[in-house]
């Protein structure tokens, strides 16, 4: 038998720690820890996919809880089966230790952890979309206070067309067009199209 750990967080500037401390405390190997770095609305998450991958019957997966599996009600439902009934693998959340596979295996015991699983799944998912109301919401309030979304504009130097002129000529490489303008390519060639430069062949 085997034990894993799966950890996720939403994204790259989140945190890990508090569930790398939580799955180190069970002693699961370094080599069997796998994470991912994106949202928990479905499962196509290459790290997810890989650990499933060497999953065997009678191995252990550890989570800090439910949400970190997913955020998807009907997708952890069918995940959980797919691991505990098909594939015979034990899941113990760290979290909620009324859902750990490897006790109560009677019939109370599953309908309680079943219903357990239901509940947490329903508040992931529920989670999920209020994070993306208050976002929204966000979103709009800032745009009606005038802020602007996104990347700020860099605009383009005071002798700008006189550069972009030198270059049309082939007096200036784009490599140098780039570094005396302080913008990027992509910036760069939406400019040149604004003012209709074209190099010369």
């Amino acid at each position: 038998m085997e034990t894993y750990a799966y950890i996720r967080v939403s994204s790259l500037d989140q945190n890990e720690a508090r569930q790398l401390a939580a799955v180190r405390e069970v002693n699961v190997p370094p080599e069997n820890i796998f994470m991912d770095k994106q949202s928990g609305k479905d499962f196509d998450r290459p790290n997810y996919q890989e650990l499933v991958q060497k999953l065997r019957p009678g191995d252990l997966l550890y989570i800090l809880s439910i949400d970190r599996l997913g955020r998807n009600y009907e997708d952890i439902q069918y995940q959980w089966r797919i691991l505990t009934k098909e594939m015979s693998i034990d899941i113990a959340v760290i979290d909620i230790p009324l859902l750990d596979t490897r006790l109560n295996k009677d019939l109370i015991g599953t309908f309680i952890a079943d219903l357990v699983l239901q509940i947490l799944s329903f508040v992931a998912q529920s989670e999920r979309e209020n994070i993306r109301k208050r976002q929204a919401q966000g979103i709009a309030a800032a745009k009606a206070r005038g802020v602007h979304m996104g990347r700020p504009v860099k605009n383009p130097p005071k002798n700008f067309i006189k550069l972009a002129k030198q270059w049309e000529c082939g007096k200036l490489t784009t490599k140098e067009l780039i570094r005396q303008t302080g913008l990027s390519e992509t910036t760069l060639y939406r400019r040149l199209r604004e003012y209709k430069i074209i190099r010369k062949k």
